[in-house]
C-alpha cells in the first residue's frame, strides 16, 4: 500500500475524531453504528477497487451510465442542435461540437434521468432497491427504519427523499431529523449526477462509476457522522422496524414520465437561479475582499489570496492533506473542495474539470479523491433548500429544524470527506480507478 493510502486510512479516524469533538453528547456514542457504518464503506470500497468481480461491476456501471447518457443526448440534440453536442462529438450531419455548455448538455440530462427514475419507480424497481439498502442499514446499524429508508433513498434521489418517510417526520426525534438532513446533503441525486458526468467524462473516463460508488459510500457515512454529532437520546418510533416508502405511485407510465420531466424542469430552474445568484454575490464579495486584501498585502509585505475561494482553500488545506492528497496538489484541491461549501458542487466540479484539462494536477489520486469529496450537496444553499423543504412538510417544527440545520451541514461535509478518505485508502494507480 502506498504511503498516501496509509495517510488516507489514518484520515478516516482523524475525521471521526473531529466529529466527536463537535458532538452534542460525547459519552453517548453508538459504537455498533459507527463500526458497521465504517465497515460497510470499507467492504464496498475493497470489493469495487480490489476484487476482480468488483472491477467488472464498476466498469459495467460506468459503461451503462455512459450509454444511458448517450440516449439522453438524442432529445437535447433534436431541440438544441450542435449546442447539445458534448466536446469532441460529431452528429449525423457531420457537424462538430461547439464545446461544453452547461445549459444545453448537462441540464437536459437532468430531465432525462428524472424521467427515467420516475419510470423505474412506476415499475417498482427503484423502491425494491431502496428497501434493500434500508434493510441492511436497519439490521446492521440499529438505526430507525425511517432513518434507514431516507438514507437509502438519498442514494438515488434528492430533497424528495423526505417524502418516503413523510408519515413519520413529525414524530421523529431531534437526532432522526438531523440524520434526514445530513443524508440529503451528504449524497447527490442520480439526475444531477448525470450533469457531473458530462463535465468530467473527457478528462476522467471512469467518472460515472466513481460518482455512483461515491453516492453509495456516502449513505452509511451520513448515518455515522450524523449520529456522532447528535447521538440518539430518545426512543425513535420506528427503531428496528422496516418500513415501506410512502411515495404515491403514478396512475400510468406516461403520467410517470411527465411527472419526472416536470420535476426536473423545476430543479433546473432552481439550479440556474442558485448559480446566477450565488456566483454573482461571490464575485461582489471577492471584489470587496480583493480591494481590502491588496491593501493589507502591500502594508505587511505578504502574499495572501483574499478571494473567497482562496480563503476557503486555506481553511481546507490541512483537511486535504488528511485525505491523502499529495502535497504538490493539495493547494489546488483545497480551493476546489473549499469553494463547494459556498458556490455549490456544480461550480466545484467545473473547476476540477478545468484543472484536469490544463494538466495542473501532478498526481492522478488528487482528482480521484476530490471527485469523492465533492459528491454531495453539502453547501449553504443546499442547507436552506433541505430545511425549507422539510419544514413545508412539518411546519410545526420549523424552529427545531433551523437549529439542527448547521449541525447537519457539518455532518454532511464530514461524511463527504470520510467517503473521500475511504476511497483514497484503496487508490490503486494500475487498476480501473482512472480507466486504465
Amino acid at each position: 500500500m502506498e504511503t498516501y493510502n496509509l495517510v488516507s486510512f489514518a484520515g478516516i479516524f482523524i475525521l471521526l475524531g473531529i466529529a466527536w469533538l463537535f458532538s452534542a453528547n460525547k459519552k453517548r456514542m453508538n459504537w455498533r453504528l459507527i463500526g458497521w457504518g465504517l465497515g460497510l464503506q470499507l467492504c464496498f470500497a475493497a470489493f469495487v477497487f480490489w476484487v476482480p468481480a468488483g472491477h467488472r461491476f464498476f466498469l459495467s456501471i460506468n459503461t451503462g451510465v455512459l450509454k444511458i447518457l448517450s440516449c439522453a443526448s438524442a432529445g437535447s440534440e433534436f431541440v438544441f442542435g450542435r449546442l447539445a453536442l458534448p466536446p469532441g462529438a460529431t452528429n449525423a450531419a457531420g457537424e462538430t461540437s461547439l464545446g461544453f455548455f452547461l445549459a444545453f448538455q448537462a441540464f437536459p440530462a437532468i430531465i432525462f434521468f428524472a424521467a427515467l427514475m420516475s419510470v423505474l419507480y412506476f415499475f417498482r424497481i427503484m423502491p425494491l432497491i431502496i428497501r434493500g439498502f434500508a434493510y441492511v442499514f436497519t439490521r446492521l446499524m440499529r438505526v430507525s427504519g425511517a432513518e434507514s429508508l431516507c438514507a437509502a433513498s438519498n442514494i438515488f434521489v434528492g430533497i424528495e427523499s423526505a417524502l418516503t418517510v413523510r408519515p413519520f417526520l413529525n414524530k421523529m426525534t431531534r437526532s432522526e431529523l438531523t440524520t434526514v438532513l445530513t443524508a440529503g446533503m451528504a449524497t447527490v441525486a442520480s439526475n444531477v449526477l448525470a450533469m457531473y458526468v458530462f463535465m468530467l467524462q473527457n478528462q476522467f473516463p471512469t467518472i460515472a462509476g466513481h460518482l455512483v460508488s461515491a453516492s453509495i459510500l456516502s449513505a452509511p457515512a451520513a448515518l455515522v457522522m450524523s449520529k456522532i454529532l447528535l447521538p440518539e437520546t430518545e426512543s425513535p418510533e420506528t427503531l428496528g422496524i422496516h418500513i415501506q416508502s410512502s411515495v404515491d405511485r403514478e396512475n400510468n407510465l406516461f403520467e410517470a414520465i411527465i411527472s419526472g420531466a416536470n420535476s426536473a424542469v423545476k430543479l433546473i430552474v432552481g439550479i440556474a437561479a442558485l448559480l446566477i445568484a450565488v456566483l454573482g454575490l461571490v464575485a461582489l464579495l471577492d471584489l470587496i475582499l480583493g480591494g481590502a486584501g491588496n491593501y493589507i498585502n502591500r502594508l505587511f509585505s505578504i502574499n495572501v489570496d483574499w478571494t473567497l475561494k482562496g480563503l476557503l482553500g486555506y481553511l481546507f488545506y490541512p483537511v486535504t492533506l488528511i485525505l491523502g492528497v499529495p502535497v504538490q496538489d493539495a493547494w489546488e484541491i483545497a480551493r476546489v473542495i473549499g469553494e463547494r461549501a459556498v458556490v455549490t458542487e456544480v461550480t466545484a466540479y467545473q473547476d476540477l474539470a478545468e484543472l484536469l484539462s490544463l494538466n495542473m494536477l501532478q498526481h492522478p489520486r488528487s482528482a480521484f479523491i476530490c471527485t469523492y469529496a465533492l459528491c454531495g450537496f453539502a453547501h449553504v444553499a443546499s442547507l436552506a433548500i433541505f430545511v425549507g423543504g422539510i419544514t413545508a412538510l412539518i411546519p410545526g417544527r420549523r424552529q427545531e429544524l433551523s437549529l439542527l440545520g448547521p449541525r447537519a451541514l457539518l455532518a454532511a461535509t464530514l461524511a463527504c470527506l470520510l467517503t473521500a478518505a475511504v476511497a483514497g485508502t484503496f487508490f490503486n494507480q494500475s487498476s480501473i480507478l482512472l480507466g486504465k
